[in-house]
C-alpha cells in the first residue's frame, strides 16, 4: 500500500496556520455556518487547540494481559473551549510514525503441487519505536477547521505511541479503530498522559471518517461495525477485501510496484512501537498461505464485504483507475455491494493511480467534499442525496457524472478469438467455430506482461484483436476472459489482459486479471490439474472504464506467468488454448455492428 513517510511537525498547543488576526478583526461566529449547501471558512484555524490522549479498545492483541490503547490527539476549533460543540473527521492510520525497511517474500520460484512445495517465509525487520511528542498533520486540516470540524488523528494499534500489534486489516486493528468513535460518543475512556480522565464534551458525536490506502481501509472496516454516530465514510484508493489485494482466485499476486509484500511484510513495515509481535506476526504468515493462494478464515476476518449490511454511514468512495496497487476490483466490489444493501454512495473515478483526488482536482474536490460533509455532519438539506452518484475522468482529461455505475446502457458482449499463431489473431462476434482450434504458448516470466502485449510475435503469448472500431466504444464495468485451456505441467499461472491497439500498431494495456487453474472450481481449494487436460479457466480482469477511439482494435492478450505481479517460475511451462470453447467478454456502451 502507499507508504506515507511525511515529516511529522513539532508538537503544539496553538496551531499557527494563518497567522495572528488583527486586533480589529471581527469575532468568530458561535456556530458553524452554512450558506449554500455548504459550511463557510468562519474560524481561525490558528487558533485551533490540540490535545493528546489515549482511548482504552476493547480488545488486547498483544496478549499483554491488558485491554490496547490507541494514541489520539484531536485539533479543534477555539470556539470548542467556550461551549461550542463541533462534528469531526477521523483519520485513523497505521503510517503517523513512518514504517521500517522490510524484506519481501521471494517470487523467483515453483509454482505450488501437492506434496511437493514448501512455504518460505519473508525476511525480518525489528520495531523501531517512535516518539509520541510530534503534532499529526493532514493537508485537509486547514480546510476543515476553518469550516467548524474538528480533526482527530489516531495512531492504529501496533504502531507509534498505541499499543497492540499490526495484523494487516485484522479485526483488533477494525475494534481499535472504532473505539475513537466510541470516545466520541461517551461510550470508551479515554485519558491524558497522567492517566486523567479526558471526555469529548465539545464533539456533536456525528464522525466521518477519511483517508488514503491504509488510512481509507480502516474507514470501510470500521463502517462495517455499525458503530453508532459514525455518519459517513470517505475510502480514498481502499481496500474492501485484503484477499483480493494480495491473491486473484487462487494466484498470489502483488500490489503494483510491491512485487513479493504480503500480509505479514506490511505488518512488520508499520510495526512501530515497543511491543513484542513476533507471535501475531507469525500467526499472519501462516494464516495467509501463500502456498497454495486458496481463501481461508484468515483472508474471511478481512474481508468487509461479508459485512456491507450492517454499514449505517454513507459512503462516498474514491479510486483511480490506474490504480495498480490498490487495484479497482476493491472500490468496485465495494460500490456494487453499497448499492445493492441500499447504503447512500457515490463514486469518484479519477484517470491517476493511488492519489488522493486533492492533488488532481483540488477545488472542484472539496467543494464536493464540504457538501457532503455539510449534510451528513452539519445536518444541512442541501440535496446531495439527489445528484448524480458517479462522477468520472475519461482518459483525454474530461469530467462527467452520470447517475450511476458502471454505464447502465453497458450490455456484455461476446468476442471470440481466430487464428493467428504467435502472432497476432482476430476477435469476432459471430460466434464458435467447430472443430478443435488449438494454439499454444511457453511461459516466460522473465519478460513483462506490457513488452509482450506489444509484440508483433512472440512464442509466450496469444493475441487476438478485433478490427478498428467505426465509431468509440466505451468499455464501462469489469471484462473476463473465458479460457479453454490445457497445461504440460501440474501448476501454471494465467493471465489475461484487455489491450487497445492503435492505428499505428502500437498496443496499450488496458486492465488484466490473473488466475490459479488449480482454483478452477472454488477459490477456497485447490483442486489437482491433470496435465493434458483441457479445463474451462476464467480470468476476471480488473474493472475499469474506458473509451477505445474510432479506428483503434480492442485485443486480449493470453499468457502465463506476469513478471510485476504473479510468482515467477522457471521458464518453459506450456500451456494450450482451444479457440473454439474461448471467449472475450466486455461490458460495452457500443450498439450494433460496431465490433466486426
Amino acid at each position: 500500500m502507499w507508504r506515507a513517510r511525511t515529516a511529522l511537525l513539532s508538537a503544539v498547543v496553538v496551531l499557527p496556520l494563518l497567522g495572528v488576526p488583527t486586533a480589529d478583526a471581527e469575532p468568530e461566529p458561535s456556530a458553524p455556518v452554512i450558506e449554500n449547501g455548504a459550511a463557510q471558512p468562519v474560524f481561525d484555524a490558528s487558533k485551533a487547540v490540540r490535545q493528546d490522549l489515549f482511548v482504552t479498545a476493547n480488545v488486547d492483541s498483544d496478549d499483554d494481559g491488558r485491554d490496547d490503547r490507541v494514541h489520539v490527539q484531536v485539533v479543534r476549533p477555539k470556539g470548542t473551549e467556550r461551549g461550542m460543540r463541533v462534528p469531526v473527521v477521523y483519520r485513523a492510520s497505521p503510517y503517523s510514525a513512518g514504517g521500517n525497511p522490510v524484506s519481501n517474500h521471494d517470487v523467483d520460484r515453483e509454482l505450488y503441487v501437492p506434496d511437493r512445495a514448501a512455504a518460505r517465509s519473508a525476511g525480518t525487520a525489528e520495531a523501531s519505536p517512535r516518539s509520541s511528542n510530534a503534532a499529526i498533520d493532514w493537508e485537509y486540516q486547514r480546510f476543515l477547521l476553518e469550516r467548524g470540524y474538528a480533526v482527530v488523528y489516531a495512531e492504529s494499534l501496533g504502531s507509534g505511541a498505541s499499543d497492540g500489534c499490526p495484523t494487516s486489516g485484522g479485526r483488533n486493528e477494525t475494534l481499535g479503530a472504532k473505539s475513537v468513535v466510541d470516545w466520541l460518543n461517551g461510550r470508551a475512556p479515554g485519558h491524558d498522559a497522567n492517566g486523567e480522565p479526558v471526555r469529548a464534551d465539545w464533539s456533536t458525536g456525528k464522525v466521518a471518517m477519511m483517508g488514503v490506502s491504509y488510512n481509507g481501509t480502516l474507514p470501510n472496516a470500521v463502517a462495517t461495525t455499525g458503530v453508532d454516530g459514525l455518519e459517513t465514510i470517505v475510502p480514498i484508493g481502499a481496500i474492501s477485501s485484503w484477499y483480493d489485494y494480495y491473491r486473484s482466485d487462487g494466484a498470489v499476486v502483488a500490489p503494483g510496484g510491491y512485487q513479493g509484500e504480503d500480509a505479514d511484510v506490511l505488518a512488520k513495515y508499520v510495526h512501530t512501537n515497543d511491543r513484542d509481535c513476533a507471535a501475531a506476526t507469525e500467526r499472519l504468515r501462516s494464516g495467509q498461505d501463500r502456498l497454495t493462494g486458496d481463501y481461508n478464515e484468515f483472508w474471511d476476518e478481512r474481508n468487509y464485504l461479508d459485512d456491507v449490511d450492517r454499514i449505517e454511514a454513507s459512503v462516498l468512495s474514491v479510486h483511480g483507475l490506474n490504480d495498480w496497487n490498490v487495484k479497482t476490483r476493491q472500490a468496485a466490489q465495494w460500490y456494487r455491494a453499497l448499492r445493492e444493501q441500499g447504503v447512500q454512495h457515490r463514486i469518484w473515478w479519477h484517470q491517476r493511480g493511488h492519489r488522493d483526488p486533492i492533488g488532481i482536482r483540488k477545488q472542484e474536490w472539496l467543494r464536493t467534499l464540504n457538501r457532503w460533509f455539510t449534510h451528513y455532519l452539519h445536518g444541512a438539506s442541501n440535496g446531495v442525496t439527489y445528484e448524480p452518484r458517479a462522477t468520472i475522468q475519461r482518459a483525454d482529461g474530461s469530467w462527467h457524472r452520470e447517475w450511476e455505475w458502471p454505464a447502465p446502457a453497458a450490455r456484455e458482449v461476446s468476442l471470440t478469438p481466430t487464428p493467428g499463431g504467435d502472432a497476432r489473431g482476430g476477435l469476432s462476434p459471430r460466434g464458435h467455430a467447430s472443430g478443435d482450434e488449438v494454439e499454444t504458448l511457453r511461459d516466460d516470466a522473465s519478460v513483462p506482461a506490457g513488452e509482450l502485449a506489444g509484440a508483433r510475435r512472440s512464442p509466450h503469448r496469444l493475441a487476438y484483436f478485433t478490427r478498428g472500431v467505426p465509431r468509440p466504444v466505451r468499455i464501462s464495468g469489469t471484462a473476463r476472459a473465458e479460457l479453454a485451456l490445457s497445461f504440460d505441467r501440474p501448476a501454471a499461472n494465467v493471465t489475461a489482459m484487455l489491450v487497445d491497439r492503435a492505428p499505428d500498431g502500437s498496443v496499450e494495456p488496458i486492465t488484466r486479471g490473473w488466475a490459479d487453474p488449480q482454483n478452477r472450481r472454488s477459490v477456497e481449494r485447490s483442486t489437482p490439474v491433470e496435465p493434458g487436460q483441457r479445463y474451462r479457466v476464467n480470468v476476471e480482469m480488473m474493472p475499469d472504464d474506458y473509451v477505445l477511439e474510432r479506428g483503434h482494435r480492442l485485443g486480449m492478450v493470453v499468457l502465463s506467468s506476469d513478471h510485476e505481479y504473479t510468482l515467477r517460475p522457471a521458464p518453459g511451462t506450456g500451456l494450450s488454448l482451444d479457440l473454439s470453447e474461448s471467449s472475450l467478454v466486455v461490458p460495452a456502451v457500443a450498439g450494433r455492428g460496431v465490433f466486426q
